[in-house]
């Protein structure tokens, strides 16, 4: 088995090169509008943003970069094939223009664009950052009425391109093989997610300002959760690489697209350690199975069915196809990378 990776670094015109209804997964966070470390990459996709900035005018600086992101999101609705999925990771934003404290609600707005352009909106999941003390708060303090509840999670959008995807004869097998374990959709699947925040490790300090890293679980849950093996998936704000990595040890093929080319030796650090980390992965996966087939064995007796190419026991029959394949290599190749696999 073998999975290729496209990396393609400019701006986000570059993906024009990618061809319509070729990509089955989007997931990706991009930067947010109305944070202040991001400031910079709006005013450079659009002058009339550092001018509202400028103006304290922050309702029309929060329009003017969602209308930035609204051109990505365009272009995914294009190159999904239908039935396929878009996970938008997003946080909204607090910040004070002009002495006036608000929220910049980042979620509601694309969630709303994309709506326009034909996504069906499925339920959302929300990310509840471990990175602030309980006893941090904003405004007023003790004093009622002007303190602030904290910010402290994030969306993960969920949209579809149409209806459910329909696999054809050939594909079903695939869909069988990818399939993921009983107690981990019962996780998964739930609508909250208690996931730590990923710490910027980069030495560049401009680069640590140019990245929205979410945790490798976040990306790996997603690309497993609305993807199959062998499907294409693409992060348009591609950074330090997470949802490549993930796709990698989920065997799925990936694109990237990034605007910043320094990320380029950041993703090469990572890639020589990537082969241990994907293993060390899957192998957390099949020991925590073990054990909760271990735990309900002892206390509801033996299990009922078992996985065809694994040989240990299943809660049901959809995962008695489930295959994992550990990675074997990653190879550099022309515009990205391949990696080869062994059952």
């Amino acid at each position: 088995m073998r999975t290729r990776h496209r990396i393609i670094y400019g701006n986000s015109q570059k993906i024009e090169e990618i061809p319509s209804e070729s990509v089955n997964l989007v997931v990706t966070s991009p930067p947010y509008p109305m944070i202040e470390m991001w400031d910079e990459i709006f005013k450079e996709l659009n002058p009339k943003i550092g001018d509202a900035l400028t103006e304290k005018d922050g309702r029309k600086a929060f329009e003017l970069m969602n209308q930035e992101l609204d051109k990505v999101w365009e272009e995914m609705n294009r190159i999904l094939k239908a039935g396929g999925m878009m996970c938008i990771n997003i946080g909204d934003a607090t910040r004070k223009i002009n002495e006036d404290f608000q929220l910049y609600s980042n979620h509601a707005r694309i969630l709303s664009y994309c709506l326009e352009l034909g996504f069906q909106n499925l339920p959302a999941i929300i990310w509840r950052k471990q990175t602030n003390a309980p006893n941090k708060f904003m405004g007023s303090g003790m004093l009622a009425p002007n303190a602030y509840v904290t910010l402290e999670h994030e969306y993960i959008l969920i949209l579809r391109k149409g209806g459910k995807r329909v696999f054809k004869k050939e594909e079903k097998e695939n869909r069988q093989k990818s399939g993921y374990f009983w107690e981990e959709r019962n996780v998964w699947f739930s609508d909250i997610w208690d996931l730590k925040g990923r710490k910027q490790l980069l030495e560049n300090k401009q680069l640590r300002e140019r990245s929205a890293a979410y945790p490798f679980e976040l990306a790996h849950r997603l690309v497993n959760m609305f993807s199959v093996k062998g499907d294409t998936v693409i992060d348009p704000f591609l950074g330090t690489g997470t949802t490549m990595f993930a796709s990698m040890t989920a065997g799925r093929n990936s694109i990237g697209v990034e605007i910043e080319p320094n990320f380029e030796e950041e993703i090469s650090k990572r890639i020589k350690e990537l082969v241990i980390e994907a293993n060390e992965c899957i192998q957390t996966r099949l020991e925590k199975h073990l054990s909760f087939v271990k735990k309900r064995e002892e206390e509801k007796g033996k299990l009922k069915y078992q996985n065809i190419k694994h040989g240990f026991p299943v809660m049901t029959t959809q995962e008695k196809a489930i295959t994992f394949e550990q990675l074997l290599e990653i190879k550099k190749v022309k515009g990205g990378y391949e990696v080869d696999y062994i059952l």
